[in-house]
């Protein structure tokens, strides 16, 4: 480890231990969260998603940024993505537990998606948080990871200029150059099944309103991946 990766490590350290040892940190987190839910999406995914990048790219590349790596651009294409997941997250998190209804799952509540709000564990909660896991990233997340791949592409088409970035995006050509095997191989078919199903299913499990804070956290998980999908990608050519 290098003496970036300590700094790195501190400044982590200081902007979460508050919340394990002052409760208020946590009471003004929860009344921010209820108070501006798509807000405060943008903010946490815009900073720990794009942390999670930089992660990626010191795996990659032995440094947390580079000249084209582009921070502000990729900070607000997460910032975005959050929103579009809390969206999703109320779709999902209230439809499917009712498709299991509609295929005869008794519920114990008049609302099928109430099980999942409900203190500890059960094999229904499961079963709810299961339907969520699995719907939310059988047709959401490929949708989601295609946009985050041709908005990567483009940044790194820009130079990481955030200007620049905001330039219509020739989605046709880069459909064209992208690696989309080792999309499809890896991100689509491995990182879904093995550990997105699972992951949000344990998330769909937590109080309602920690949801969007572990799956920012797990959007950190996301840089690495997508780090090991690039370097699977330059073996390639």
């Amino acid at each position: 480890m290098k003496k970036k990766d300590f700094i790195v490590i501190a400044v982590v350290v200081i902007v979460v231990l508050p919340f394990f040892i002052f409760p208020e940190f946590i009471h003004a987190y929860n009344r921010i969260n209820a108070s501006f839910p798509y807000l405060a999406s943008f903010v946490k995914f815009a900073l720990l998603a794009t942390f999670g990048e930089c992660l990626g790219l010191r795996l990659r590349s032995g440094v947390y940024n580079k000249p084209g790596f582009g921070i502000l651009p990729r900070a607000l294409v997460w910032g975005f993505l959050g929103i579009t997941i809390k969206v999703a997250f109320v779709i999902f998190g209230e439809g499917s537990p009712l498709v299991l209804k509609t295929l005869g799952v008794p519920f114990p509540t008049e609302n099928p998606a109430d099980v999942l709000r409900q203190p500890g564990l059960s094999w229904i909660k499961f079963f709810a948080a299961l339907s969520v896991g699995t719907l939310l990233n059988l047709l959401f997340a490929p949708v989601f990871m295609t946009f985050h791949r041709l908005t990567d592409m483009h940044i790194m088409h820009t130079g990481g200029s955030l200007l620049k970035f905001l330039t219509p995006i020739p989605v046709a050509r880069y459909i064209e150059e992208g690696d989309w095997i080792t999309f499809w191989n890896f991100v689509i078919k491995k990182t879904i099944p093995i550990f997105w199903i699972p992951a949000q299913t344990l998330n769909f499990m937590l109080p309602e309103g920690y949801r969007i804070l572990v799956a920012a956290l797990y959007s950190i998980i996301l840089g690495v991946l997508l780090s090991l999908a690039s370097l699977m990608a330059m073996k390639r050519h």
